[in-house]
Parts: structure tokens; C-alpha cells; sequence
């Protein structure tokens, strides 16, 4: 929800109490720009702004750090404590850079407003619809806050009231983790009362932001699909880190059904607005309105809009090259027949950006990819605009050689250069100028290819290949691959490529290897690769490609969930930690 809305409601609600105060005594004034608790709950536009703020501080994935960089997707060169993770030291005194991702505190934070809310709103002056809406609004959110603690920590403390610090502190000191049973069951009942709650579809544009009965239902069946998968099921440690009783397949089928529900809606459909694949997949997080979209965040360009672009985008393009990709992760790209890269065929390797998945390409800023006009001080040496990674034999046949544009040996910029020899091309604005401009391109929380991929998991592992293959088809089709008819192990290979690929970078990749347990082991496990380009600016001279390591990593078994902060179990005994950490 924007921040302009936001304002405007404090706006106004300041001036009516700024002309209530009017007829006071003037020392009886309250300052205008404070407002007690019960002031809030006095007032529609208030509780509207209170509602929205559920929205704001919901952490969207254009922040200057991805969780990509503490996956096999990427490395973040400036590092800011991401190495603690992707090297295995994480611990309950310090979860290094996730904890900008999990959020105890700030989580707790928005839960105790909706716990608020559900306690005021009844006495609040608003119409019955508007109060019913507001609650689906906060349902959602509540199911929201709880499904990223849960994602992270596993059982997690059920709380579902506010608490009085003084009358209740042996409540809160008592406290103690739910079950992951308890927690998902609460997460997908919160989701089911939303979802009757909340409309289909707004009328008006401004609330485009918001949530409706389809994001209730996707995010219900996100939840259900985490807790039906291996890790939650099989040789659980403790009834906080997953199912120690219960059926696994009942939980897929749960999953599968919560998926069916938001396609049965009949609303949904992959975009494909034009004829290439590749500019298909682009324009589904550059263009603003269409009907993959579940739930988003937009972005205002008045009101600064997002900095993605500048965070990520080329050095030689004067912005931050951030969060840049690995070379294990390029590898994995299928060839665009559906077969298998690899370094070890010649042809290959001669020229591996070559009749690649068309995702890659609209994912990927690698050395001679064609992207945009140079600033002033690089067009000269570059007038089209083409992705320099490599170090190259001079024109002249000189001795020495000339380094790329975006390299860290860069004329332009030398200290925000990639390390990987790769920069991220997927949600970037190449018609932006990111050195002076933001973008305000959809952060998207929840989209239709997620629930599909969702559903075929869910039917896959049922073994039910008939209901899977034409879901993730359609996927996989959209994006200019070839159809598959798999069964067994070869079909649940495809389901995992279809997620590592169609969903890369959106946050999904952290979660989707732990949760299918071998998966985290194998690829965040050793080096953390890059790509040498040696070539030529002599026309028809051969370019050489080497995997190169930039970063050891590691991947532990007590990786697959976060500890419990220390600081929270000092304060209360009761919360028992994961059990790897005790």
C-alpha cells in the first residue's frame, strides 16, 4: 500500500483533531503531531492508516541485499555479514544477515498490532462492510507475519492477544514455542478466514496494493506445500521442527487442494503478452497491471520508488553491481531443446551463452549480452551498450590488455565490480537511468506460476503425474521450453528445475532446498563459483571461458532452520531452542 495514502489519512485526521482542540483550554492541547492508542480506534482514518501500516512494513525482496545472496543464486560483493551465513557459522547470538530477513522482533511487532486490532475494532465507527474488509485485510496479515516466522524458526510462540506489561508478566514469561503442527494449522485457518472475508477483486485502482480472497488462498497454499515437504516429515527431531505424528500424504493432498482453490477461482493466468519468451518473462515484474499478479508491493516514483536497478545494475553504469550471480547457478540453465548444460562438451563451453533456456536471458547480464546506452564518460569506448566482463586482447595487438567496462579493473567505476563475471538482468528497467533515477517496478510477494508450480509439486509427489504434467507444461511452455512427459524421479527433476528457474530471485530458492533436504546439502555446499572471460576486440578471435572460485561456502545440518535468538531465550527460559543448537 503506498505511503502517500498513508499520509494523506494522518493528514486529515490531524486536522479534525487539530479543530476539536480548537474549542479546549489551549494547555489542555495534545501536540498534533501525537496520537494516544485509543485515539485510533475513534477514527476511520486512523484505523485505515493503522491497517495500511501492516502493509509498509511488510519486507519486500528490492532491498539492497536479496536472500539470493545467501543462496547458490548469488553473491552480495559487499558482503554486510552475508558470509556468516553462506559459510555456516550462524548462531543464536548471530544469524548474520538474515536477520534483516527473519525478524523476530519486528514480526512479533506487527503481530501484536493485528492481535490489537482484533481487540478495538468492533468499538471503531466504521460501516459493517468496510469492517469486514479491514478484518480479511488483517486475517491475512496476521497469517503473513506468522508463515515468515515459521519459514525461519519453525514452531514459533502462538500469540493471539495483546498483553499488559504490567498485569501479565508471568504470561509472558511462561510462554512457550507451539508445535510446527499447531503453527501451520493456525497460519491456514487465519488464511481461510481472510479469504472469506476479502473480495475477489477491488473496484478502484488505488487498492490494486491490496490483499483479496486469491492472495489468501496462494498464501495458504504456500504454507501447506513448505509443511508437506520432506524436511517437516521425514526423521524429525523435535515436534517444533516439523510432523512427528500424521500423515505426510494427507498434507500433500491438503496442499494440492489449497492450490486447486486459487485456480478454480478462474481469474489467474500466466502472462504472455507477446510472441518471445524471453520478453514474456521480462515484462511479468516491468509491467504494472496484469493477471499473474496475486499480491504486490508497489512503487512510487514520486515518492522515491524502489532502487533495485542502482542497488544491482553494471558498475560500468555507474550503479552497486550487489547481489551478482553465480556461475553454479548459470550452469544450470537447460539448453533451450531441454537438455543439460555442460563445461565438459567442447561446443559448449566455446560458447556457453548460447540456445539457452530464454529465462536465462531475461535473468542474466553476462559478458556480450546487448543492454543499454553507456552514461556519458563510457559511450565513447562503448556507443551500444554491451555487457563487458572480461579481460580482452587490444585492438592495436599491443602488449597489454584492456579490461571490461564491469570488471573491478574498470575505467568507469573499479570498486562495485562484479566478482562472479555475471550481473542480474531479471526485474531491472533497461529504460532507466539508475544512477539518478529510481524504478517503480512491482516487488511481487505471491504470482500464478508459484500456485501452479505449487500444485504439480503437491500432485507429483502424490504420483500423480496426470494432474502435474499440463500445470507445470503451461509453465514451462510460457517460457519457450519444451513440454515434458516425465514420470517419477525424472518429473520431480523437472518440477525442482521449473522452481530453481521460474522463480529465481524472488525468494523462494532459500526455502525450496532446505525444505526438499538433499537439495541444500548438495549445491550450497562447497565453492561458490564465477565465470573468466578472456577474449578478443579483434573480430572472429576466440573467447575463453573458466569456471573460477570466488567464495567457500558451507551447509551444516543445523542450517535447515534458524536458532532461537539467545537474547530472547535470556529473557525467557521457556523458549526451547531448535535442537542441533542445544
Amino acid at each position: 500500500m503506498k505511503k502517500s495514502n498513508i499520509i494523506q489519512y494522518l493528514l486529515a485526521a490531524g486536522l479534525l483533531l487539530a479543530s476539536a482542540a480548537c474549542k479546549k483550554d489551549f494547555l489542555e492541547k495534545k501536540p498534533l503531531t501525537e496520537y494516544e492508542e485509543s485515539d485510533v480506534w475513534k477514527d476511520q482514518g486512523l484505523v485505515q492508516a493503522f491497517v495500511n501500516d501492516l502493509y509498509v512494513q511488510m519486507r519486500p525482496g528490492y532491498l539492497e541485499v536479496m536472500l539470493a545472496s545467501m543462496t547458490d543464486e548469488a553473491r552480495f560483493i559487499h558482503d554486510y555479514n552475508t558470509s556468516r551465513v553462506v559459510q555456516g557459522n550462524v548462531s543464536p547470538d548471530d544469524i548474520g544477515r538474515l536477520s534483516d530477513f527473519a525478524r523476530w522482533d519486528n514480526h512479533y511487532k506487527e503481530i501484536r498490532n493485528c492481535n490489537m486490532f482484533f481487540e478495538k475494532i468492533d468499538q471503531a465507527p466504521i460501516d459493517g462492510t468496510t469492517r469486514n474488509t479491514m478484518k480479511g485485510e488483517v486475517h491475512f496479515m496476521r497469517a503473513w507475519y506468522y508463515h515468515m516466522l515459521v519459514k525461519y524458526y519453525g514452531g514459533v510462540p502462538l500469540i493471539t492477544r495483546t498483553f499488559n506489561v504490567k498485569g501479565d508478566e508471568q504470561v509472558i514469561l511462561n510462554i512457550k514455542r507451539a508445535t510446527y503442527d499447531a503453527c501451520v494449522k493456525f497460519i491456514s485457518d487465519e488464511c481461510d478466514s481472510a479469504a472469506k472475508m476479502l473480495p475477489t477483486v477491488y473496484e478502484l485502482p488505488k487498492d490494486k496494493g491490496r490483499v483479496t480472497k486469491g492472495a489468501a488462498l496462494a498464501l495458504k497454499s504456500r504454507m501447506l506445500l513448505y509443511a508437506a515437504s520432506d524436511y517437516f516429515n521425514k526423521n524429525v527431531k523435535s515436534p517444533l521442527m516439523g510432523y512427528t505424528s500424521g500423515s505426510q500424504t494427507d498434507r500433500l493432498r491438503a496442499a494440492k487442494n489449497a492450490a486447486k482453490a486459487v485456480m478454480d477461482m478462474g481469474i489467474y493466468e500466466l502472462y504472455h503478452p507477446t510472441d518471445s519468451a524471453a520478453e514474456n518473462y521480462s515484462r511479468i515484474f516491468l509491467d504494472k497491471d496484469h493477471k499473474e499478479l496475486i499480491f504486490i508491493k508497489q512503487y512510487d516514483k514520486a515518492l522515491l520508488g524502489t532502487s533495485h536497478d542502482l542497488y544491482n545494475g553494471p558498475n560500468g553504469y555507474h550503479n552497486w553491481g550487489g547481489n551478482v550471480p553465480l556461475e553454479n547457478f548459470v550452469t544450470g540453465y537447460q539448453m533451450r531443446d531441454g537438455s543439460a548444460f555442460s563445461w565438459a562438451n567442447a561446443a559448449q563451453a566455446k560458447a556457453p551463452y548460447v540456445n539457452r533456456d530464454p529465462r536465462f536471458y531475461a535473468t542474466i547480464l553476462y559478458d556480450g549480452a546487448k543492454w543499454k546506452p553507456r552514461p556519458k564518460d563510457g559511450a565513447e569506448v562503448d556507443p551500444i551498450g554491451v555487457i563487458q566482463t572480461g579481460k580482452y586482447e587490444p585492438k592495436n595487438g599491443g602488449r597489454d590488455s584492456v579490461w571490461g567496462l564491469d570488471t573491478r579493473n574498470s575505467t568507469i567505476e573499479n570498486w562495485n565490480g562484479t566478482f562472479s563475471g555475471y550481473y542480474l538482468r531479471k526485474f531491472m528497467d533497461k529504460n532507466l537511468d539508475a544512477q539518478f533515477f529510481r524504478g517503480d517496478q512491482n516487488w511481487i510477494f505471491i504470482r500464478y506460476a508459484e500456485v501452479l508450480l505449487n500444485y504439480a509439486e503437491a500432485s507429483i509427489w502424490l504420483g500423480e503425474y496426470a494432474d502435474a504434467l499440463p500445470v507445470l507444461n503451461a509453465v514451462r511452455t510460457r517460457a519457450g521450453m519444451p513440454a515434458t512427459n516425465a514420470t517419477g524421479d525424472a518429473l520431480k527433476a523437472v518440477l525442482k528445475y521449473e522452481r530453481r528457474y521460474e522463480l529465481a530471485y524472488e525468494e523462494h530458492r532459500f526455502f525450496d532446498a532446505r525444505r526438499w533436504v538433499t537439495d541444500a546439502m548438495t549445491y550450497f555446499n562447497g565453492s561458490a563459483l564465477g565465470i573468466e572471460v578472456l577474449g578478443s576486440q579483434i573480430a572472429n578471435h576466440p573467447f575463453v571461458y573458466r569456471p573460477i572460485s570466488i567464495q567457500s561456502r558451507t551447509f551444516k545440518e543445523k542450517d535447515y532452520l534458524l536458532p532461537i535468538p539467545a537474547a530472547e531465550i535470556r529473557k525467557n527460559s521457556n523458549l526451547e531452542q531448535q535442537v542441533p543448537y542445544k
